[in-house]
């Protein structure tokens, strides 16, 4: 079981978290703490830069929200907060933050307020470099599917229901576990999966070293009576549950490599792909209906961290099969002129491959084409040749500039050191940096039963639409 965090005074989560004041409260994270606490009947105000959807979703379910960030939005509610809310990428100088300090008000990170909403319930949460967005996802189709109607909080919206977050009548609350700044060291999970561990958001971690560790300390908050489930093939997931072996903490692996839950043959089917395992020494078929073998694996973890919470074998198998994926994870959205567009968040090399891997399966005979945008300046850097590799996967490549995101721009530092190492053909590779010239370079490039692929995590998203227009319309 989560234990509820409390503030200094002692205050317990139901009274820490009677009126909150969320700021950023658009964002994938916040905005999901703010769909639970609202169900949950509490009093929920916040503010974020600019109008969105998940804005308008969330005054229509009764919060009060201000466009702008200032002081005066902490009084939005009929009584002062009784907590405000932060993630990392709300800086010390925002006059919230600095308001809230002042007046003396509760200030919790948004994992400190994730947590105390898991208080009471079974948890299970996913983390890993890689892949937990759909991971927690299938896992919490499959106990839907299964009658469960568990808690959850992912960082993309499902499908199924277009919702990031929900709050269910089910004792088990399911959660994307976020290792990118140490937050997920705020959780107790009674399930972990770990997907993956390879370096990722050095920016933050400072090293490699720092970064694995990080892991050990989240397999460390494991419940006593706990389980950690790891992928197998993966090194660092690997490497991370020998440690827990030596630690006594109870492990299920999963992966080719493994005896525990075994893969032991994969293949594309009916646009996602089937997947023949051994489980406690059954031969099963698990089918997935997103494509990859990535995909599989991520299945295998869903299952494996279902039926340890209690759920039947035949309902997880229905329910994964049932997963239509997750917004901005290889979505589809839309045909022009012979062409099928995609749209995904990948953006880390390791990410990049296997999506591109995936999306080879989709394109079939045709070709595929990749709009890729860098996201960091610091991962530009680092991983640029890691990038180059990985794209060199696709048959045309346009790079844009680089997303910045929260780091400020250093020298030298551009798409295009990615571009000109993709080892691809001349005239295959284009770096872009001006956004309005691609779709009519796209549609100049790709012909009919290709796939184009928007790919990245930052504004990238954006050009699916005009792409599709310069293809010659929805069709």
């Amino acid at each position: 079981m989560s234990t509820a965090v409390q503030s200094g005074n002692g205050a317990t989560e139901a009274d820490v978290l009677d009126r909150v004041h969320l700021v950023g409260i658009g964002g994938a994270g916040m905005s999901g703490i703010a769909r639970i606490l609202l169900a949950r009947g509490r009093q929920v105000s916040g503010s974020d830069a600019k109008e969105s959807r998940a804005l308008s979703a969330l005054r229509a379910q009764g919060a009060k929200i201000a466009v702008g960030q200032a002081a005066a939005n902490l009084d939005q509610l009929d009584d002062a907060p009784t907590a405000v809310v932060v993630s990392t990428a709300i800086k010390d100088t925002n006059p919230e933050l600095v308001a809230a300090r002042e007046r003396g008000l509760t200030v919790l990170h948004r994992s400190q307020a994730l947590a105390a909403l898991m208080a009471g319930h079974r948890v299970a949460c996913v983390a890993g470099t890689h892949g937990k967005t759909s991971t927690t996802s299938m896992l919490t189709v499959a106990l839907q599917h299964c009658g469960l109607d568990p808690s959850f909080a992912i960082g993309g919206d499902l499908n199924e229901s277009g919702a990031n977050a929900h709050h269910g009548s089910g004792d088990i609350f399911v959660a994307e576990a976020d290792e990118s700044d140490g937050s997920f060291l705020a959780f107790s999970p009674w399930v972990a999966v770990v997907t993956n561990v390879e370096a990722d958001h050095l920016d933050h971690h400072g090293s490699v070293e720092a970064y694995v560790s990080v892991f050990d300390q989240f397999v460390e908050r494991i419940d006593r009576t706990g389980l950690l489930i790891a992928c197998a093939d993966d090194p660092g997931s690997g490497a991370l549950a020998g440690r827990a072996d030596e630690a006594l903490v109870m492990t299920r692996r999963y992966g080719r490599s493994t005896t525990d839950v075994q893969l032991l043959g994969y293949e594309p089917s009916g646009g996602g792909g089937l997947a023949r395992i051994s489980l406690d020494g059954k031969e099963i078929e698990l089918r997935v209906a997103v494509p990859g073998e990535h995909m599989a694996l991520n299945a295998m973890g869903a299952l494996l961290a279902g039926l340890a919470l209690g759920a039947p074998l035949d309902g997880m198998l229905e329910g994964i099969a049932a997963f239509g994926g997750v917004r901005r994870r290889f979505e589809f959205k839309g045909r022009a002129g012979g062409v099928r567009l995609y749209d995904d968040y990948a953006h880390h090399p390791t990410e990049v491959a296997a999506q591109l891997r995936a999306a080879r399966e989709a394109a079939g005979d045709g070709r595929l084409v990749v709009i890729f945008q860098p996201h960091l300046y610091s991962r530009t850097r680092l991983f640029r040749d890691e990038f180059a590799a990985a794209l060199g996967l696709a048959d045309e490549v346009v790079v844009l500039d680089v997303f910045g995101a929260r780091e400020e721009p250093e020298p030298g530092v551009t798409g295009a050191i990615i571009a000109e190492r993709i080892p691809l053909p001349a005239g295959h590779v284009h770096f872009v940096q001006a956004f309005d010239k691609v779709p009519a370079l796209v549609a100049g490039i790709a012909k009919p039963g290709d796939v184009v692929l928007t790919m990245g995590a930052g504004d990238v998203t954006m050009l699916g639409s005009e792409v599709l227009a310069a293809l010659g319309g929805n069709g």
